[in-house]
């Protein structure tokens, strides 16, 4: 491992950053309590995009341009057309079982979505989770079953969707068909053993890897924001943790992306820890990024 880079502050101030996305030479980026989508030029130059009151998370794009994003509370996948015109383009509450939560868009236009599965904060016991497919035209479907807490996604270049399992320390690959069903159901990488059912204490005191938004790169590793220890870890297939960055003193991070001018910047979403009531009341959030070798690849 290296894990010697210098971090820099591009943004402070915020509540809980979530989903970074580089697109169209900036960072688009969800700040759940803030209620809003922002963008931020390389400097740090902050611009609201859009306004979510339920809460945003998910971010991604139609071939057009439209922009996908996720409304957490109320299971909805809005659709921000290029004249600025919000509306519903997918109501989910019948397929889930929580919260949404991270989404991606294939290059098709079709958005995969995960939720939570349970009541995380409000207390509720972990269960398993579904993902949901959402076509172009707004029909929605379940295409996987039985993920532990569905979180961040990635698409590579060849149409293998891997997507990480937060409860169960690992990343989970499917490959992609034609019609947007998924197959071959796999391990991608299984960092450490997953724990039995439990309550979330317990299930996340059994591991100390816990993965939440990831980013691929070009030589097929993923980097990914371990919820639980303060690191944004290069995982390579199989599960070896082959580089991390930490994080300073006093912050978690629950989030990174790959991106800047050639695609060698990791950002990473950091805050002091995920818990809602403190991160609502609080304005401690920031944005970090470094530069890493290798470049972004694949989707998001």
């Amino acid at each position: 491992m290296t894990g010697n880079r210098t971090l820099t502050r591009l943004v402070e101030g915020g509540s809980y950053f979530e989903c970074p996305r580089w697109h169209e030479d900036r960072w688009w980026v969800s700040d759940f309590y803030r209620h809003a989508v922002y963008t931020y030029d390389p400097e740090g130059r902050e611009r609201l995009a859009l306004e979510v009151e339920a809460q945003p998370s998910g971010l991604g794009w139609l071939p057009g341009g439209d922009l996908l994003v996720v409304s957490m509370k109320d299971r909805r996948i809005l659709l921000r057309g290029a004249d600025g015109g919000v509306s519903t383009h997918a109501q989910l509450s019948e397929l889930t079982t929580g919260h949404l939560n991270d989404m991606i868009v294939d290059r098709q236009g079709r958005a995969f979505v995960g939720n939570f599965g349970f009541d995380l904060m409000g207390g509720g016991r972990p269960a398993p989770a579904s993902l949901v497919r959402v076509d172009p035209d707004g029909t929605a479907a379940v295409v996987a079953q039985d993920l532990w807490f569905p979180n961040g996604m990635m698409i590579t270049d060849d149409g293998t969707l891997i997507v990480a399992e937060t409860f169960a320390a690992r990343l989970t690959a499917f490959d992609i068909q034609p019609d947007g069903s998924l197959t071959d159901r796999r391990v991608w990488a299984q960092v450490q053993p997953s724990p039995e059912p439990a309550d979330t204490e317990t299930m996340l005191s059994a591991v100390s890897f816990a993965p939440d938004g990831c980013a691929l790169d070009a030589e097929g590793h993923v980097w990914a924001a371990n919820g639980l220890g303060a690191a944004v870890c290069r995982v390579a297939p199989g599960g070896r943790i082959v580089d991390e960055v930490a994080m300073p003193e006093g912050l978690g991070v629950f989030a990174c992306g790959l991106g800047g001018e050639d695609g060698c910047t990791l950002i990473a979403c950091a805050a002091p820890d995920f818990n809602e009531e403190a991160r609502a009341a609080a304005r401690e959030a920031v944005l970090l990024t470094t530069t890493v070798e290798v470049p972004h690849a694949g989707l998001p």
